[in-house]
């Protein structure tokens, strides 16, 4: 792996564990201003010291993060489209390979769409970005997107869409945590790491998916809503923190974010 691609992975996934905790910013680019994240930099400045690294859009870094904050920047480049749009899996890359380097981005991430109208598309837009960031020494993360066509989550599409991304050249790739989930790692040869996807009923159900995917072969969140949608937000990364990166469980994970939120932590 060249030296400099591998340094920026390095910035990510933490060498001494292997792990990483990313935080997810990126919804308004189809969502727009979605709940509690009406005003970005509110939401991101405390979470950032908890965090291994943040995946926002161009918009957000430039506008809502110090640039003197000290997190690797995983950049959204793909986009397009909107959650009012009649298909999600229309998107094209909408920010260039310069872009990213003028952000000094640790990474790029692309979203593909198996399965969908747009397959094809998302899937060469991918290709291209891997050959773009090959030659810069950026590495790729694909995000294995379902769109609202696609709520299907099961190990066997899953597994299908995280190979795919891994022989299009994916250095990691994001998904969904389901049942079986280590057929979909075992068939995956790049590291994985889980989304959070929607607010879930409770943040200890957030910490159950976290525990049970790093128990079966992940190597880390990028979770978002179920962090900064919480009513304790620092206390809820922390705890996930503690998974990822310290071996708890998930009831260890409940203990810690309750301490937190209370004072006694």
């Amino acid at each position: 792996m060249d030296w400099g691609l591998q340094n920026r992975l390095s910035r990510i996934i933490q060498p001494e564990d292997g792990h990483t905790v990313m935080l997810a910013v990126d919804h308004g680019y189809f969502l727009g201003p979605i709940s509690k994240l009406e005003r970005p930099r509110e939401v991101i400045e405390p979470l950032l010291p908890y965090t291994d690294a943040v995946m926002p859009t161009r918009g957000v870094v430039r506008n809502c993060i110090d640039p003197n904050a000290n997190v690797p920047v995983v950049l959204r480049v793909s986009g397009g489209n909107s959650v009012i749009g009649e298909d999600l899996s229309r998107e094209g890359i909408t920010t260039g390979i310069e872009e990213a380097i003028r952000i000094n981005a640790s990474a790029m991430a692309l979203s593909i769409y198996v399965g969908a109208k747009h397959e094809h598309q998302t899937l060469l837009n991918f290709a291209h970005l891997v050959d773009e960031g090959q030659r810069y020494g950026i590495p790729c993360l694909a995000v294995t997107a379902v769109g609202k066509e696609l709520a299907k989550r099961d190990a066997r599409y899953l597994g299908l869409a995280c190979r795919i991304a891994a022989e299009l050249g994916a250095h990691f790739v994001k998904t969904y945590y389901c049942e079986e989930f280590e057929k979909v790692v075992d068939g995956c040869p790049v590291p994985l790491v889980i989304a959070g996807g929607p607010k879930l009923e409770t943040v200890y159900d957030a910490f159950r998916i976290a525990a049970d995917a790093i128990a079966q072969g992940a190597i880390g969140v990028d979770m978002g809503r179920n962090i900064w949608q919480s009513e304790h937000p620092v206390a809820a990364i922390r705890a996930v923190r503690a998974i990822v990166h310290e071996g708890a469980t998930a009831d260890q994970a409940g203990k810690l974010f309750d301490d937190i939120k209370t004072g006694k932590a």
